[in-house]
């Protein structure tokens, strides 16, 4: 397992950050302007980690624009609700 010195979780590319940035977004409920909407490169190991400041990632803007964001979000909270079944 690859570790930073900033104790963040690393990402090795851009679009396993872009993917986990999505994820994140799709499985945890944020208040209003929390939670990550973008990543970066670092400097000190030279992978990516996800960052809440910033401007928000291009694709998640997409997503929240066209919605799809949100019927993600949607099925996701159905698939828990049919596995505790």
């Amino acid at each position: 397992m690859i570790k930073c010195v900033s104790n963040k979780k690393v990402y090795l590319t851009e679009d396993l950050a872009e993917t986990a940035l999505i994820g994140a977004q799709i499985h945890f409920e944020y208040g209003s302007r929390t939670g990550p909407v973008g990543f970066y490169r670092c400097d000190d190991c030279g992978y990516y980690h996800l960052t809440s400041k910033g401007p928000t990632n291009k694709k998640l803007a997409d997503m929240i624009a066209n919605g799809q964001l949100k019927r993600q979000k949607e099925g996701d909270r159905w698939l828990d609700k049919l596995k505790k079944k």
